[in-house]
């Protein structure tokens, strides 16, 4: 009986490569059967991302930070343009900066917040001014309020109008001071934030002043924490009315 021919096979891939090749596919599907899984918050990871590029001084305006584009426009229609939203980014850095460059981790430090009609800036009145004083002798809060002063010329729309609002403790001005009581204090303590904007080159037509003293504190005044939180000074961006023929009349117009 004649013998069998050895087949000639063509040369096949290694064995190991197969394996290895079922192990990638293998390893795919368990990071895909995961992504489908993850809860993650896709909004949350952008603006953690936005705030640690702020504290490293790297923040750009496409960026999103702690105070999110989305989030301020829902409430507030001033952030409907892209310039104001911008321009929160850019403040948002400039306050990171400002924190990474001071010793902000000693009692209340400068934030941005959100609120139904814009937003504003919270100033601790303990690093801008000296008990019972509204002169500004911080040299870091100048060059701070120098650096808002060029982000408000360059980014903020000519619609946004800005108010300073000066507010106290329930503590008394010290005998020393020039002022009798929390409503001169706080008064003028706005005013002096005021003066330095218009000084480093923002519109006067832009800005305002209040004074609230004692009258609207975020902290309990039973503690020196507290009252050190109330002390602050605040400015506002809000938008101005678009058509000042809206406006109501008042009860005097009326009874003319």
């Amino acid at each position: 009986m004649a013998k069998k021919c050895k087949c000639e096979c063509p040369e096949c891939m290694p064995e190991w490569l197969a394996t290895f090749g079922d192990l990638m596919s293998l390893l795919l599907c368990f990071f895909v059967l995961l992504l489908s899984m993850s809860t993650m918050n896709a909004k949350k990871v952008q603006e953690a991302i936005g705030s640690l590029a702020g504290a490293l001084s790297v923040l750009e305006g496409g960026t999103q930070t702690e105070v999110s584009r989305n989030r301020i426009q829902k409430a507030t229609p001033i952030q409907k343009n892209e310039e104001t939203a911008q321009t929160v980014n850019r403040l948002s850095a400039a306050i990171a900066e400002f924190k990474q460059f001071t010793s902000g981790g000693k009692g209340p430090s400068i934030t941005l917040k959100e609120a139904e009609q814009g937003f504003f800036i919270r100033l601790p009145a303990d690093i801008t001014f000296a008990p019972g004083s509204a002169k500004i002798t911080n040299t870091d809060t100048l060059l701070f309020l120098k650096r808002i002063a060029l982000i408000i010329k360059e980014y903020l729309p000519k619609n946004i109008q800005i108010q300073i609002r000066g507010y106290t403790d329930n503590t008394p001005p010290p005998p020393t001071s020039p002022y009798t009581d929390n409503w001169e204090l706080s008064a003028a303590r706005a005013l002096s934030v005021l003066k330095v904007l218009i000084k480093d080159g923002v519109n006067p037509k832009q800005l305002s002043a209040a004074a609230y003293g004692p009258y609207h504190p975020i902290a309990s005044n039973a503690t020196p924490e507290g009252r050190a939180k109330n002390r602050r000074v605040e400015i506002w961006f809000f938008a101005a009315q678009n058509n000042p023929n809206k406006i109501k009349k008042s009860i005097l117009d009326r009874m003319k």
